[in-house]
């Protein structure tokens, strides 16, 4: 069933929730978390977002600039994939724009998120305290959707553009240990994509990428070839 969303109407009440929510985060934390910075673009990629039409059988991909990178329709062939990756996004913009993605109830979606609260210096357990919120939420929301975790990719810090994001490898291996137990726990699917895009130096092949962060257009190749058997 296709439906064409009504204008967007901010949820006064949901985002007292969730600023309540940061709020307890820093009674828990020493240090501060800025759960409520966002990408200068957020507020018209998310209105954008709101504005287009739903369908049950939609596949969205769903993330930051390494997800925005692409246009999965044309990459997968599936006039069904739906690209929802916002440039430097985080766990929490997401948390916050996860409503558009499950009011229309879709088919699958992918998820790729993290190395921007890494680079925010935002612990590992609030990242993956965060990514369990996520996946509860789309299962109570959108029980029929099939939930697919990727694993954050490496990164390379032989280049000097992302500094913050290259001296969180140690880091990205350990959300992606968690990543495994807490799927198995929740029953979804993990994709596990940070192996496939090591070079023999355990860093991000640079025949995938240009800065050591995103991804070439070899690089989307190679991740359209590992999700094939799941689409």
């Amino acid at each position: 069933m296709v439906r064409v969303r009504d204008n967007f109407k901010p949820n006064i009440i949901c985002m007292m929730c969730f600023v309540g929510f940061n709020f307890g985060i820093h009674a828990q934390q020493n240090t501060k978390v800025d759960s409520l910075r966002r990408p200068s673009n957020f507020e018209d990629k998310v209105a954008q977002f709101r504005m287009f039409p739903n369908d049950t059988l939609d596949v969205i991909f769903l993330g930051n600039s390494i997800t925005a990178g692409t246009q999965w329709n044309e990459l997968l062939d599936m006039d069904n994939a739906v690209n929802r990756g916002i440039s430097g996004d985080t766990t929490f913009g997401v948390l916050e724009r996860l409503d558009e993605i499950t009011e229309g109830r879709p088919a699958k979606i992918f998820i790729l998120l993290g190395i921007n609260d890494l680079a925010r210096n935002i612990s590992n357990d609030i990242i993956l305290r965060n990514y369990s919120i996520i996946i509860d939420r789309i299962q109570k929301e959108s029980p029929s959707t099939q939930i697919y975790v990727q694993t954050l990719l490496p990164v390379n810090g032989t280049f000097k553009r992302f500094v913050n994001h290259y001296s969180k490898a140690p880091l990205i291996l350990k959300i992606n240990r968690r990543l495994r137990k807490m799927t198995e726990q929740k029953k979804v699917n993990l994709i596990d994509l940070y192996p496939h895009f090591l070079d023999e130096n355990g860093r991000l092949d640079i025949q995938y990428t240009n800065d050591g962060l995103h991804l070439t257009a070899k690089g989307y190749h190679l991740w359209a070839i590992l999700l094939k058997p799941y689409l």
